[in-house]
């Protein structure tokens, strides 16, 4: 191989562009913003279209919210809570209605993830056999939470009688982003809810649709007026807007790292509201010398090109022992030119386009430095068709640290391939990154397994696997991957206030 544009680059793969995408035959109706119960337009009556990825084309105009919207949508939250029943009524209540939320988020799971599919990208499949089934079992995960959440009594020095009590935090703004819409949806509001709190959603401008359709059938479930509230908008204007809020007791952010750093500075500089953040990743995927090779190869390509490489933990760093680093390169080339990428409602796809075309470019900006940088192209790196924003599956090979395509998150179907000589220094190599999000090892060795998930400065770390998800396991990340864990009993700790309750015992029994 030589630097830079090699001969025999792979630059095709086993699919096409379909010429006239499939139309989805789900109906698009919720598209106005929701405030206390019911869906309105904008106060400025403005509205913002919705595009088609495959094509760039319109789907849909939907409620351009602004300040004056979120005020509202604050105000309705606020009183939800402060006045209405969701944290008066028995945590039992609440789970039910939770479960009745599921129950129709799996009646209509079919539409869900056609408008997954159509607003955002993904292939059907995995929307529609991995995603949905994970959002219905989130919900049902948290409404099994919301009767389970509790205080302590607690000994003390003294003739007192200590509990704490758990209580809601309160008004709660919540912002998420476009790679994984629904998923992101209830990752959100199913601790939030399950802890008696209210909310205020802002959804991502690039995918409004989904959580729209799914509020509909949270409030068909039974959910009160003002408990959630929905504004679809841009970040400078409804983001900061809700992030500002003197009214807003927490925010919860998902999306990138340099954005994650105006939320927390407007909740700062607001009322000190508490803040999580899921941020940017840029992880390791470590395959020692002992591995086997097919089976890494595959493991390998899934942790990068999952969802078009649009994830924040993508295995982004493939970090391969020097004793096996010829194959795997070989290996992973071929896997990644079968790679079908096409209309993403076609059976047999596995690729659909970026999200639109500013990522696109980002994504094709950075191939560009790889190149540039000296990094072998191994293949792809050119656009897939002439309409929509597919990018051709692209891997490099002898990529060094100092490279921007090893250094900064490129959320894309990209794979950059290093290599390593030692435990100890890919350990060093792979914690010699301002994020720590995720990481993957590959090893049929117990010792080297242990050694390196302890040693990785990272939220999680998945073994001979990768993107395991469940609602049962925390996942958030380290340094600028963000503060704070989602999923499982760690997110319940987000929404709640700890109270302290003491009292005298007068002649007690006992202490």
């Amino acid at each position: 191989r030589s630097r830079g544009w090699a001969r025999g680059i792979g630059t095709s793969s086993s699919s096409s562009v379909v010429d006239e995408p499939i139309t989805p035959s789900v109906k698009i109706s919720d598209t106005q913003l929701l405030i206390n119960g019911k869906f309105v337009d904008a106060a400025s009556g403005k509205t913002f279209p919705t595009l088609d990825p495959r094509t760039g084309e319109v789907i849909t105009h939907v409620a351009e919210g602004d300040v004056e919207d979120v005020n509202r949508a604050v105000a309705a939250a606020r009183k939800a809570f402060d006045e209405g029943p969701w944290p008066r009524m028995t945590a039992y209540e609440r789970s039910s209605i939770l479960l009745r939320f599921a129950d129709l988020l799996e009646k209509h799971k079919d539409d869900l993830a056609a408008i997954e599919t159509w607003d955002n990208g993904k292939p059907y499949k995995q929307a529609a056999e991995s995603e949905i089934p994970n959002v219905i079992r989130l919900m049902r995960y948290y409404a099994g939470w919301a009767d389970k959440i509790h205080g302590l009594t607690v000994p003390v020095d003294g003739e007192y009688h200590v509990q704490t009590l758990h209580e809601p935090i309160g008004v709660a703004g919540q912002i998420i982003p476009w790679n994984f819409p629904l998923l992101m949806f209830t990752w959100k509001i199913g601790p939030a809810l399950a802890c008696g709190n209210t909310v205020v959603l802002k959804t991502a401008e690039l995918t409004p649709l989904s959580a729209l359709y799914a509020a509909r059938l949270l409030h068909e479930a039974g959910l009160p007026p003002g408990v959630l509230n929905i504004i679809s908008g841009f970040g400078p204007t409804a983001g900061s807007a809700l992030c500002s809020h003197m009214d807003v007791d927490k925010l919860a952010f998902t999306g990138s790292t340099q954005t994650g750093k105006t939320v927390l500075d407007l909740a700062a500089k607001s009322n000190l509201k508490p803040v999580t953040l899921e941020l940017g990743g840029k992880s390791p995927f470590i395959i020692c010398k002992d591995t086997d090779i097919d089976k890494a190869v595959e493991v390998a390509h899934f942790a990068l090109f999952f969802n078009q490489g649009q994830c924040c933990n993508a295995g982004s760093r493939t970090f391969v022992h020097e004793s096996v680093y010829d194959e795997f390169v070989e290996k992973a080339k071929a896997r990644a030119m079968k790679r079908v990428v096409g209309d993403p409602f076609k059976p047999g796809v596995e690729q659909g386009p970026q999200i639109d075309t500013k990522q696109f470019e980002k994504i094709r900006t950075y191939i560009k430095s790889g190149i540039e940088s000296g990094a072998t192209l191994e293949c792809g790196g050119e656009r897939h068709g002439s309409k929509g924003f597919f990018i051709q599956p692209t891997v490099f090979s002898n990529v060094q640290d100092d490279m921007l395509i090893a250094k900064d998150e490129i959320f894309g179907p990209v794979q950059t391939i290093l290599k390593f000589k030692d435990i100890d220094e890919v350990i060093r190599r792979a914690n010699k990154s301002r994020y720590g999000l995720a990481a993957g090892v590959f090893t049929q060795n117990i010792d080297t397994a242990n050694t390196l998930s302890r040693a990785l400065q990272v939220g999680s770390v998945w073994i001979n696997c990768y993107h395991v998800f469940d609602a049962a396991i925390p996942f958030g990340g380290y340094k600028m991957s963000g503060i704070g864990r989602e999923k499982g009993v760690y997110s319940l700790s987000n929404y709640l206030q700890v109270k302290a309750v003491v009292s005298p015992l007068k002649n007690p029994a006992w202490l």
